[in-house]
């Protein structure tokens, strides 16, 4: 569901009627432009696993990730860096790049929630689990007022929980 491989036909478009000086900058754009899709279909792929509920498969695309993140940042760089000749040259191109990369940033923000909400629900899972083994562990004591007694810190048995899948 890669939506940047529909989206290039444009650009491609826009490759065959340039001039010959401004290649650096339309090769540095390409492979920001690679480098995004590449990105975005691991990412996409990673939602929809955490979605799903397949956490395990979705942890081991991390390497992945991590690799394509750093070919990302580097892309974004040697953007930076000929961001001038890149305008002077082929301004339609720049444009080009800022639409998808809003675009880019749109599903970040979406895989970004699906791994938010993933993880608030399994610490609430947790937080409830610990709260139920606290209950009872806990004497059941009253106060001479007839209220419920806190529990002191000798009472709470600590929660151990194992980080691996």
């Amino acid at each position: 569901m890669n939506h940047f491989n529909a989206s290039r036909q444009p650009m491609q478009a826009q490759r065959q009627n340039t001039a010959p000086g401004s290649a650096e900058a339309r090769k540095v754009a390409e492979q920001l432009m690679d480098a995004m899709s590449a990105l975005l279909g691991l990412i996409e792929r990673e939602t929809e696993l955490v979605r799903a509920g397949k956490v395990r498969e979705a942890v081991t695309l991390e390497g992945k990730k991590q690799e394509l993140s750093r070919n990302y940042v580097v892309a974004v760089s040697e953007l930076k860096a000929n961001q001038a000749q890149l305008a002077k040259s082929a301004p339609e191109l720049l444009s080009t790049l800022h639409r998808h990369h809003d675009a880019f940033r749109a599903m970040l923000q979406v895989n970004l929630t699906v791994l938010a909400t993933a993880h608030a629900v399994s610490e609430s899972v947790v937080r409830g689990v610990n709260a139920e083994i606290q209950k009872r562990n806990v004497p059941n004591t009253y106060t001479a007022a007839g209220r419920r007694a806190a529990p002191g810190p000798r009472h709470i048995t600590p929660l151990a929980v194992s980080r691996s899948l």
